[in-house]
């Protein structure tokens, strides 16, 4: 044991000496090379400046001077590297205290709900009643204590369905128009522009309004994109004004995250269904018969494909008869007259249109919605202009869909047209891997002939839909590889339709470079 213990003794002192032998050496080198070495270079110096002539002093100036600069130059970029760890460091620590403080209060609202469940089986019963212990008697409801409603006999769970439901059977709606009514979509265009400066003081271009239109024609889901303040909330206010039926703006809350927070649900304890205001706007549109507008505000506060789940499958089902909205599994006769064996059928003559910012705040808008939707830029104002004083439109669902179906048929996609979007697909494919697919054709021939009938022409429209359906995806692409193939593009464009014609694409695609 002794001779283990000395050896060990000796060990440490050995191990000692030269962890201090290292730090000794590190800081002789250090003291060597910033003051005895430099000095060793003044001295150098010193000894030889003497006998330099007028060519070496102009050497030995900028041979400092350079020097001097490169020194300056690599203190600098360290001192910015230091900077730009010590901020990524402050911002990952600020960031890991975020994770747990939402970690956190994910597990407090877990906690939350698993006692809310609790007390909840505990007041409810098998068959829903609720269920006292055996001799106890019932307890006075204490103040602020929700308690369940006693049902009426005859009484309906959908209380707003039902009182709409009641206020169309004494009002019926009924749209009768007159021979200034029947517009042209060019006309109902002109009509809406001068609607809106001169009644509402809200001003627009007609291509925009053209875009609405086209895009009316051509889905259901309508996106108005852009920065804050350039009217994305404000347009389909406007149209409702302008229909004469005041558009519903729904605001979209950033805790949704299923179709429970857009339509509701239905409340076993209470046994009332909680209608929303969203389910209240859509099952109105169901009585009326001109055109309706559903605001879905800063629609990407959420994620769109979760609480829009259900409206995004059914609205791609060909027969618009099965466009159905579940709401309750056992229907009974005191519901509202227009749900149906529990569901809701999404009548035709409404449009969901959501505005969204794109900054940090909100979710990115996935290809999923963007395929559906017809998406509409509003960067900037129009503007200010003297419009003549404009009446509202007094104009049903039928009629304006008959404009649709009479401009599909007067307009259609020219034969040439559609072979050069063809081509593009191919030249598309090939280069880039993306393809335009089914969905994105139809869409195609039914934006143009309804952007044509409106004042446009067919290739601005062609132009559109290839830019905000095709050219969008490229941005989950690696881009800076794919330099060579944008240039390509296009001088594609330039010569397959012609210079000039496809202005938004070509501008996008020269966007993409810029940024790459």
């Amino acid at each position: 044991m002794g001779e283990f213990s000395q050896y060990y003794v000796d060990f440490l002192w050995t191990l000692i000496q030269n962890i201090w032998g290292f730090i000794k050496t590190i800081a002789l080198a250090i003291y060597k090379f910033f003051i005895l070495d430099i000095g060793t270079y003044f001295r150098q110096l010193g000894g030889s400046i003497k006998d330099f002539d007028v060519l070496g002093w102009i050497c030995l100036i900028l041979i400092v001077a350079v020097n001097s600069t490169l020194v300056f130059f690599l203190c600098y970029r360290l001192a910015q590297l230091i900077r730009r760890y010590i901020v990524f460091r402050s911002k990952e620590v600020d960031k890991d205290k975020l994770q747990e403080e939402v970690a956190r209060l994910r597990e407090q609202c877990d906690q939350l709900v698993r006692e809310k469940g609790q007390i909840f089986a505990l007041k409810m019963g098998v068959n829903g009643q609720y269920e006292m212990p055996a001799g106890e008697q019932r307890a006075l409801p204490e103040a602020g204590e929700e308690q369940p409603e006693e049902a009426t006999p005859g009484a309906s769970r959908f209380t707003k369905l039902i009182n709409l439901d009641e206020k169309y059977s004494r009002n019926p709606h009924v749209i009768y128009m007159a021979d200034s009514d029947m517009l042209t979509l060019d006309g109902v265009v002109k009509r809406f522009v001068n609607f809106a400066a001169s009644q509402l003081k809200l001003y627009y271009t007609e291509e925009t309004i053209r875009l609405w239109f086209a895009g009316l024609g051509t889905s259901k889901i309508m996106i108005l994109e852009g920065i804050s303040g350039t009217g994305k909330t404000s347009l389909p206010y406007a149209m409702g004004k302008f229909f004469n039926n005041d558009t519903s703006i729904i605001s979209v809350q950033p805790s949704w995250r299923d179709r429970a927070e857009l339509v509701g649900y239905f409340n076993e304890f209470t046994k009332k269904f909680n209608e929303t205001d969203f389910l209240a706007s859509l099952y109105e549109c169901t009585l009326r018969e001109d055109p309706n507008f559903i605001v879905l505000d800063e629609m990407n506060l959420a994620r769109i494909e979760y609480y829009f789940a259900d409206f995004l499958s059914i609205m791609e089902m060909p027969d618009v008869s099965e466009w159905k909205i579940d709401l309750i599994p056992a229907p009974l006769p005191s519901d509202p007259k227009n749900i149906v064996y529990g569901k809701l059928l999404v009548p035709q003559n409404v449009w969901f249109v959501g505005t969204a910012n794109n900054d940090d705040s909100t979710f990115t808008i996935t290809d999923k919605v963007y395929d559906r939707a017809v998406a509409i830029a509003l960067n900037e104002k129009a503007s200010f202009f003297d419009a003549p004083l404009t009446e509202p439109f007094n104009c049903s669902y039928s009629y304006l869909e008959s404009l649709f179906d009479r401009a599909r048929s007067d307009y259609a996609i020219s034969e040439e047209n559609e072979n050069k979007v063809k081509l593009l697909d191919g030249f598309i494919r090939d280069k880039f891997k993306i393809s335009f697919g089914n969905r994105i054709m139809k869409q195609l021939r039914l934006f143009v002939p309804v952007y044509m009938a409106a004042g446009g022409t067919e290739l601005s429209g062609i132009d559109f839909i290839i830019c905000t359906k095709i050219l969008r995806k490229f941005n989950a692409l690696n881009l800076p590889f794919l330099m060579k193939e944008l240039s390509e593009l296009v001088t594609f464009f330039d010569k397959t339709f012609g210079k000039g014609n496809m202005t938004k694409c070509i501008a996008y695609v020269k966007e993409l470079e810029k940024m790459n």
